[in-house]
C-alpha cells in the first residue's frame, strides 16, 4: 500500500547527506574516537569553528620534536652553531605541506591513508605495505620509549632497563585518556608540549648564560648553504627524522574525529581550518626544534670537552652520543642543576607524548590496511612489546650508548618504508577521480612533489651508510 501524502503544512524530509567518496562503508578506523567532536556550521564564528578543529595537529606535531630529533639538532647546534638552522627551517615547512595535504585526502575522501591504500592499489600490495609501516611504528616506537627512559633515569637515577619497562606502562595511560574520548587525549598531548616548549623558553630566555644573538640566527635562516665538511650528513639526518611515515596515516585519520557533513561548505570549512591547525602546530614544533638546536650552540659549539663536578672529563666528539651528554654537561656549564632538570623533564614530556601517538598510528594502520579489529589493551600491548624487546636487548649489550644506537636504527627503517606513504599520499590527491574538487591544486601539488622527491633522495642517498650502522649495533660492535 502507498502511503498518504503528508499534510500541506509539513515540512519536507531532509535529503540524506551524500557520502564521501569512495568511502569504506562502515569501516572506520579509530573508531572510538571517530566522528565524535562536534564542529558548528560553516557559517558559524571564526573562533567557534577553530576551538571545533584544533586538535589533530597537535597529536601530529610530537613526531616533529621526538627524542629522534633532539639528537639531531643537539648535534647540528654542538658542531655547526647556527649553520643548520636553515635545514631545521626547510624540513618544518615540508612536514607543514605533508601534513597538510594528509589531512585533506582524510577529509574529502573520508578514508584514513591506509584505507586508501588498500582500497585503490592491487590486494597483493597490502601485506607487504601493512608490515613495512608496521616496522616504521615499532622503530619509530624504539627510539621514543628510549627517550622516556633515559628521561626517568636523568631525573631519578632509575637503570636504563627498568626505565624502559616502566614507560611500557604508559599504555594503560593511553587507554584511560582515550576512554576519555578525544578532546581530552588533544589536551594532554597539548600540555606535553607546552612543557617541551616552556623548559627550552626557560632554558633560552631566562637563564642569563643563555642569551642568543637573534640577528646571528636570522642571518642563518636567510643564508643557507653546507660550507663546512659534515654539515650535509647531519643536514639529511634532520630531514629524515622530521618527516615520519606514520604521522601522515595518523593525521589522515585524526582529522575523522570531528562529526562533518559531506556538503562542500562543511568540507572546504574543514580543510580550511585543519589546515591552520597543522601550520600553527608545525610551526610551534620548528620553534622547539630550533630552540633545542639553539642551546646547544650556546652551550656546546666550540668546546671539545667539560669536567664534571666528580672530576670526570667528558669529551666531545661526532660520534657523541648528545641525548645523554647534554644533560651531564648542562648544569657544569651553566652553573646550575636548574637547565639540567629541565631538559629532563623536556625529554620525558617528549618520549610520553610521542609514544602515545605512536600507538594510535599502529592501530591506525592495522585496521586500514587488513581490517583487523584487536581489543584496544591487546593492540596497545602489542605495539609496546615490539619496542620494550629490541630496547632492552640492545640496553643489554650496548649499554647507556643505546640512545645514538636506537635513533640510527629508527632512522634506516624510515628510510627504508618512507616512500611508501609519501608517493601514495601525493598519487592519490593529486587524482580529481578520488579527490573531486578537492585535489592538489598545482602550486600544493608543485611544494608536495617537490618535498616528496627532495625527502626519498636525501634517504636514499643516506641509506647504504644507515644499514651499515644498523648491522655493527645488532652485532654488538
Amino acid at each position: 500500500m502507498s502511503q498518504p501524502p503528508p499534510p500541506p503544512d509539513s515540512p519536507a524530509p531532509a535529503p540524506p547527506a551524500a557520502p564521501a567518496p569512495g568511502a569504506s562503508g562502515s569501516h572506520v578506523s579509530l573508531e572510538g574516537i571517530h566522528s565524535t567532536v562536534t564542529v558548528p556550521p560553516p557559517h558559524a564564528g571564526f573562533w567557534r569553528q577553530w576551538r571545533a578543529f584544533v586538535g589533530p595537529a597537535i597529536l601530529v606535531s610530537v613526531g616533529y620534536m621526538d627524542p629522534g630529533n633532539w639528537g639531531t639538532d643537539l648535534a647540528a647546534g654542538a658542531q655547526f652553531k647556527y649553520g643548520l638552522l636553515w635545514v631545521v627551517g626547510l624540513a618544518s615547512f615540508m612536514a607543514v605541506i605533508l601534513q597538510v595535504i594528509a589531512a585533506r585526502l582524510g577529509i574529502a575522501t573520508g578514508k584514513d591513508l591506509a584505507q586508501c591504500c588498500r582500497d585503490w592499489f592491487p590486494a597483493w600490495t597490502r601485506w607487504p605495505n601493512w608490515l613495512a609501516m608496521e616496522l616504521a611504528v615499532a622503530a619509530t616506537d624504539l627510539a621514543e620509549l628510549l627517550g622516556s627512559a633515559v628521561a626517568l633515569n636523568l631525573l631519578f637515577h632509575i637503570p636504563l632497563q627498568w626505565g624502559i619497562l616502566i614507560t611500557a606502562l604508559d599504555v594503560l595511560l593511553l587507554l584511560a585518556l582515550q576512554g576519555l574520548g578525544m578532546r581530552m587525549l588533544e589536551a594532554v598531548v597539548a600540555v606535553f608540549v607546552a612543557t617541551i616548549g616552556i623548559c627550552y623558553a626557560i632554558e633560552i630566555f631566562a637563564l642569563p648564560q643563555t642569551q642568543p644573538d637573534f640577528a646571528e640566527m636570522g642571518q642563518a635562516l636567510l643564508q643557507p648553504g653546507l660550507r663546512e665538511r659534515g654539515m650535509l650528513v647531519i643536514a639529511i639526518g634532520i630531514i629524515g627524522a622530521t618527516v615520519m611515515p606514520h604521522n601522515l596515516f595518523l593525521h589522515s585519520a585524526l582529522v575523522q574525529s570531528r562529526k562533518l557533513q559531506r556538503d562542500e561548505p562543511s568540507i572546504r570549512s574543514a580543510i580550511r581550518f585543519n589546515t591552520l591547525d597543522s601550520a600553527v602546530a608545525l610551526s610551534l614544533a620548528f620553534l622547539i626544534n630550533a630552540g633545542i638546536l639553539v642551546l646547544a650552540a650556546l652551550v656546546f659549539y666550540g668546546k671539545d670537552s667539560v669536567t664534571l663536578p666528580g672530576g670526570e672529563m667528558v669529551r666531545f666528539t661526532a660520534d657523541s652520543d648528545w641525548i645523554r651528554l647534554a644533560h651531564l654537561t648542562l648544569a657544569p656549564l651553566l652553573g646550575t642543576s636548574l637547565a639540567s632538570t629541565l631538559f629532563a623533564v623536556a625529554l620525558l614530556a617528549s618520549g610520553q607524548s610521542s609514544t602515545i601517538t605512536g600507538t594510535l598510528a599502529g592501530q591506525v594502520v592495522m585496521e586500514g590496511f587488513m581490517r583487523w579489529r584487536l581489543r584496544p589493551w591487546i593492540r596497545r600491548m602489542l605495539s609496546r612489546l615490539l619496542a620494550v624487546i629490541p630496547a632492552i636487548w640492545i640496553v643489554s649489550i650496548r649499554g647507556t650508548r643505546s640512545v645514538t644506537d636506537l635513533v640510527n636504527l629508527s632512522q634506516v627503517s624510515l628510510c627504508l618504508v618512507l616512500p611508501l606513504a609519501l608517493f601514495p599520499l601525493l598519487i592519490f590527491t593529486s587524482s580529481r577521480r578520488r579527490m573531486g574538487p578537492w585535489a592538489n591544486g598545482w602550486f600544493l601539488g608543485l611544494l608536495g612533489w617537490g618535498s616528496v622527491l627532495l625527502i626519498t633522495t636525501l634517504d636514499l642517498y643516506s641509506l647504504p651508510e644507515s644499514l651499515q650502522t644498523a648491522w655493527r649495533i645488532l652485532l654488538g660492535r
